[in-house]
């Protein structure tokens, strides 16, 4: 596609809108479509929460420059690659001789086109081969030498059917550590790549890749988490361990064979991740609030909330947050948890360790009361109880990590920074 292409915007076989990038002023511009807004389907897909108008003129983003929406209204930026994304995306480039710091962020929603996380899906595409199916262990070598290489996509070992699987099935997903996005066929179990295959006849999981390039199995704490959170009643995907060492988790942007539109809490409120000034759990309440879910969900929000501070998870920040929104009803719901994990290195001792989003203000030193004033605010009851209770699975977990070979010593470092708040 040319630079100065538009793109089209289309959820669920619907066109949305049209997005035009200027790259001398480095903005971006947004155009519903008059047949969408005239249609009155999906009237919330894009919420009002400052960002996008529904009216039918065109609407110029000149507030989200920078590394986090590139530009582009943010609930469109959801959909642009990782860190790690865009590491597999940059040796490909390279390796069919294209210099990826001339590729637009048009460009890239062209290459990311409906194999995207949720349901937005972006055309002109660009046409990517649809491959076979494909060997986890064969992707991760790849994976390895990908991030261990310092030369180019030409080093030994790397070539464009490689590096091409992996675009295909890791180019997407959010977050920096290895992942990939990928079909299991439920009759015969065989594995295709990213997000071609989809429907009744598959389950799509995203694998978290274990590189063994440290010496304790993180994919494997996170599996551990996963089994305490769901313990304590946290409302989380099916996850299972690939091989005792890949952490994989049913996608829930996937469900009943059918692909769901999700917004993350960065993406859905133009709330920079990184921006520790709206980085907060009052913020993300209020949000929840503002999309006027169920007080059971606000209720489930909380529990996430104290299961991260008890069990020392400080990277929660508002791309670990995401809703998921229902087109039949015109309204949105918060997705299942996840990245649910220890977010330090339990090889290092950390005097202090600083939250993502704060809680009553401070972001180290949680105590009671801190949450008690959350709970007052947001009119959660039982607050004690409920603490007790993710406080109370702390001898499972232990017990699990056990089970699941984690080393003592690593278990031990952990349990440690576990916060005991009565």
């Amino acid at each position: 596609m040319a630079k100065n292409s538009l793109i089209t915007v289309s959820c669920l076989g619907t066109e949305i809108a049209k997005i035009g990038y200027d790259e001398n002023r480095d903005e971006s511009y947004f155009q519903y479509s008059p047949d969408f807004l005239n249609s009155g389907v999906m009237a919330n897909l894009f919420p009002d929460t400052g960002i996008l108008r529904r009216i039918p003129q065109v609407q110029v983003m000149r507030r989200y420059a920078g590394d986090t929406f590139r530009s582009l209204p943010p609930m469109i930026a959801d959909s642009l690659p990782d860190m790690f994304g865009n590491i597999i995306f940059k040796e490909w480039l390279e390796s069919r001789n294209r210099d990826y710091t001339k590729i637009t962020v048009l460009q890239q929603l062209a290459y990311v086109s409906n194999r995207g996380m949720g349901a937005l899906e972006y055309h002109p595409e660009i046409s990517i081969p649809k491959g076979t199916t494909i060997d986890i262990n064969e992707i991760l070598e790849v994976v390895k030498q990908v991030l261990q290489s310092k030369e180019s996509a030409f080093a030994e070992g790397l070539d464009h059917r490689s590096l091409l699987n992996v675009f295909k099935i890791g180019s997407s997903a959010g977050g920096a550590r290895p992942k990939i996005l990928i079909a299991e066929h439920k009759a015969s179990g065989k594995i295709y790549p990213g997000d071609v295959f989809y429907g009744q006849e598959y389950d799509s999981y995203l694998i978290k890749l274990n590189l063994g390039d440290v010496s304790y199995d993180r994919e494997v704490i996170e599996y551990s988490y996963y089994l305490a959170a769901c313990e304590v009643g946290v409302q989380m995907m099916f996850s299972k361990l690939v091989d005792d060492k890949h952490f994989a988790t049913l996608r829930f942007d996937r469900q009943d064979g059918e692909k769901q539109p999700v917004l993350t809490a960065s993406g859905m409120t133009g709330w920079d991740f990184k921006d520790l000034a709206v980085s907060s759990y009052e913020n993300l309440f209020e949000l929840a609030l503002h999309l006027k879910l169920p007080h059971v969900q606000i209720e489930q929000l909380y529990l996430r909330m104290v299961f991260n501070v008890v069990f020392c998870n400080a990277d929660d920040h508002l791309k670990n947050h995401s809703f998921i929104y229902d087109p039949a009803q015109d309204r949105w719901s918060l997705a299942p948890a996840y990245d649910l994990t220890y977010s330090l290195n339990p090889l290092i001792n950390f005097s202090k360790v600083s939250r993502a989003l704060s809680i009553n203000g401070k972001r180290t030193e949680i105590t009671l009361a801190d949450l008690e004033y959350i709970a007052e605010r947001f009119t959660i009851k039982n607050v004690k109880g409920m603490i007790q209770k993710v406080q109370g699975v702390i001898p499972f977990w232990i017990e699990k990590a056990k089970q699941l070979g984690i080393p003592e010593k690593i278990i031990e470092r952990i349990h440690n920074d576990f916060v005991r708040l009565i």
